[in-house]
C-alpha cells in the first residue's frame, strides 16, 4: 500500500503561481509513475502531468504544457507540480496518484493509489 498526501493548494489570482507537493509513504520501495490529475465541479477527472520513476520521462496535458512543471525527489518520496501563469480554468481539486511500474499512462483508471486532493482556486 502507498499513502499519498497533497499540500500547497490555495487561492491565487490569474497569472500567479502555486507549487503543489505530494508525499508518499508506505510501500515506497517499488518503482512507480507519479501523476497529477484534476477535477473541476461537474467535470470528469482529467490528466495534468506525469513523471516516471527515473525522471527520464515527463508528460503533460496540452492545456498546461509550458505553464506547469512536474518533478520528483525520490529520496524524499515527494513529487511536485509547479504551476505558473495560472488561469481561472485551472480551478479544480488536484489529486496526486501513483501507478506501480515504469510506464506512463494518462487515464485515471490506470493509477493504483490516490491522495485526498487539494483545492486550487484561480480568481480572475
Amino acid at each position: 500500500q502507498v499513502q499519498l498526501v497533497e499540500s500547497g493548494g490555495g487561492l491565487v489570482q490569474a497569472g500567479g503561481s502555486l507549487r503543489l507537493s505530494c508525499v508518499a509513504s508506505g510501500r515506497t520501495s517499488s518503482s512507480y509513475v507519479m501523476g497529477w490529475f484534476r477535477q473541476a465541479p461537474g467535470k470528469e477527472r482529467e490528466f495534468v502531468a506525469a513523471i516516471t520513476w527515473s525522471r527520464s520521462g515527463t508528460y503533460y496535458a496540452d492545456s498546461v504544457k509550458g505553464r506547469f512543471t512536474i518533478s520528483r525527489d525520490n529520496p524524499k518520496n515527494t513529487v511536485y507540480l509547479q504551476m505558473n501563469s495560472l488561469k481561472p480554468e485551472d480551478t479544480a481539486v488536484y489529486y496526486c496518484a501513483a501507478r506501480i511500474g515504469h510506464y506512463y499512462r494518462s487515464t485515471a483508471r490506470d493509477y493504483d493509489y490516490w491522495g485526498q486532493g487539494t483545492q486550487v482556486t484561480v480568481s480572475s
